[in-house]
């Protein structure tokens, strides 16, 4: 009989969003007349950016002919999406790339995921708290966690993100070999200046730390003194690998495409002291473990950086962050403490009187109909909040809104 990895028996039995639906589908079982609003997962409702659904159709008809049809492509991704990527993201930012540091995958989750596959196993760990449940899991995983206790992870530092300190953490006492940061924060919806962004890279230039960093939502930004990108900041590619996504940018959560940045600028060390490039690394697991997004998603996702693509683009995340604004200003005055959703599709609401994350989860559920997310899920400092999304649909937000301000 195979022997199983059993770093896999330490987590938690599911992942926090299957706890949550298996509350609600509990609830809807014994209230199926009630109308639920879901503001809880961070799913997009709206339909994919014309551009793209027409560089799509066009895509597919290439594929019934046999002048035109595609079978594998670049693992690492077409040149057309990876030149305009580099073009429009990077290049007008001041920023620049060499095709071969851009890797285009089925989206962030699984890059931010999959990282750690080049990485050494006893590397330390440190996050922010909260923090997006994967970068923990996928390191628990691996065997970089060590063991829970208190419902905290031993071999993890945890850099809480709080209200006291405006939700941006403090360099951490003790070194670490691997820093996880992403911002726009998902779940706090917060923000880093320019200059707290350079505390950090300054931090991992000093220290030889590698910095994952997840600009996931980095298009919702309205703020023009707010980095999109963490090579912004002078001698960041010496220490830091981006993750970008068009999930939450032009709707493709089921359409699956992102992307990683890792420069070749960047290096790990062997046991022996020899350093490495960790984009020949990331490129050896690419073509061992990838075969590619589809040609189909790809010309998409090259769409969106169309004239007409960033329109409606732009379009979108406005749609999302109108949506933001009217959940942060009906929540403020219905007295709650409110944080984020000005810079990131993403409400953090403190609880009212002291009640724990999943008790007033409970009791949104219960009472109002509106589902959101615990703060605890996201990690220790998260209890005590709760994380509500924009992606819903505007007259459900505007509903739900007028819901917790009639009942609560």
């Amino acid at each position: 009989m195979a022997l199983v990895n059993e770093n896999f028996l330490k987590l938690e039995k599911s992942y926090l969003f299957a706890d949550i639906a298996k509350k609600v589908n509990s609830f809807k079982a014994a209230r199926p007349d009630e109308k639920i609003i879901r503001l809880g997962i961070g799913d997009v409702t709206q339909p994919l950016p014309l551009a793209s659904r027409m560089a799509m159709h066009r895509a597919v008809d290439e594929m019934g002919e046999k002048e035109t049809f595609r079978g594998y492509g670049p693992e690492q991704g077409y040149p057309f999406l990876i030149e305009a990527i580099i073009k429009n993201d990077y290049a007008q930012r001041g920023v620049s790339l060499e095709p071969d540091e851009v890797f285009v995958s089925d989206g962030a989750k699984c890059d931010t995921g999959n990282i750690g596959d080049i990485l050494g196993q006893d590397n330390s760990i440190g996050v922010t708290d909260p923090v997006y449940p994967v970068y923990i899991d996928s390191n628990v995983m691996a065997g970089r966690a060590g063991s829970l206790e208190a419902g905290r992870w031993r071999g993890v530092t945890y850099l809480p993100c709080t209200a006291e300190n405006g939700f941006v953490p403090e360099i951490p006492g003790r070194r670490v070999d691997i820093l996880y940061l992403c911002y726009p924060n998902n779940p706090t919806g917060t923000t880093l200046s320019k200059e707290q962004l350079a505390k950090w890279v300054n931090y991992a230039l000093e220290n030889d730390v590698v910095i994952m960093y997840d600009a996931a939502y980095e298009a919702y930004i309205r703020d023009p003194e707010i980095p999109h990108s963490i090579y912004e900041i002078e001698g960041a590619k010496k220490v830091a690998i981006e993750f970008r996504s068009f999930s939450k940018t032009a709707g493709f959560t089921g359409v699956r495409c992102g992307y990683s940045i890792v420069p070749k600028e960047l290096k790990g060390l062997t046991a022996d002291g020899r350093q490495v490039s960790l984009n020949a690394l990331w490129n050896r697991r690419f073509t061992t473990k990838f075969n590619g997004a589809s040609y189909i998603t790809q010309r998409g996702a090259e769409a969106v950086y169309s004239p007409e693509g960033k329109k409606q683009v732009r379009a979108l995340t406005d749609y999302y962050m109108t949506n933001a604004g009217i959940m942060r200003e009906g929540l403020m005055k219905c007295g709650f403490d409110v944080y984020g959703g000005e810079n990131a599709p993403y409400i953090w609401l403190k609880t009212p009187g002291g009640m724990s994350s999943w008790e007033f989860f409970d009791k949104l559920l219960h009472d109002v109909k509106v589902v959101g997310t615990p703060g605890v899920g996201f990690g220790p400092s998260g209890e005590g909040y709760l994380r509500l999304t924009a992606f819903g649909d505007r007259d459900e937000t505007l509903e739900a809104v007028e819901r917790l301000a009639g009942r609560l």
